[in-house]
């Protein structure tokens, strides 16, 4: 039963007889095409030169079709964080932001403060899989790990730890392979509220 519940919920199909097919199509019938990524590196000790992290996020993005449209490199400082990736979300050619550093529980680790607020949906179930994922690798220190992710002004943000290896099993075990269907449904939800305004 539990591995029944465990592939149902990881597919997200409906368990109907003889409507599978159908359902599967329809889940991806949003799915985005083409997609211009934001990276963000929050960190105060490192300079662009050295950002490991950051060069992951965009090495697996670009290899699963992904396009950088802009890198950046900023301190842990809550304005300068949130200020940043509010004004990716108005950026035309960006559609994903991934950014890095100030998810633990140090003071300086500003990054889910500041960007929260700008979340008008939030994706829990993001955090909950990369810490099931995480708990493999680090065990019980998943606890101070407080990646989140939602959608903001229709785009999707993901917010990683700054380590390297935390990058890696993020975006390759759950940021590309959801990319395109989040992307394709917060544009579809922001084209609505769009025609909600205008009418």
């Amino acid at each position: 039963m539990a591995e029944e519940t465990r592939h149902d919920h990881g597919n997200g199909h409906d368990h109907h007889e003889g409507e599978g097919h159908d359902h599967d199509h329809d889940h991806h019938a949003h799915d985005a095409e083409e997609i211009s990524a934001g990276v963000v590196t929050v960190s105060t000790s490192r300079g662009t030169d050295e950002d490991p992290a950051g060069d992951a996020i965009i090495e697996i993005l670009e290899n699963h079709g992904i396009e950088l449209a802009h890198r950046e490199l900023i301190p842990d400082d809550f304005d300068r964080v949130q200020q940043t990736v509010d004004t990716l979300t108005d950026r035309d050619d960006v559609d994903l932001i991934v950014t890095t550093g100030g998810t633990g529980v140090t003071p300086d680790d500003v990054t889910v403060e500041a960007v929260e607020p700008l979340l008008g949906k939030t994706l829990p179930g993001f955090g909950e899989l990369f810490r099931r994922l995480s708990y493999e690798e680090v065990g019980t220190h998943v606890v101070a790990t407080r990646a989140i992710a939602g959608v903001a002004d229709g785009v999707v943000v993901f917010c990683l730890p700054g380590s390297e290896n935390a990058v890696r099993l993020g975006c390759e075990e759950i940021v590309v392979e959801e990319a395109s269907h989040l992307v394709g449904l917060a544009a579809r939800d922001l084209a609505a509220e769009e025609d909600e305004d205008e009418e």
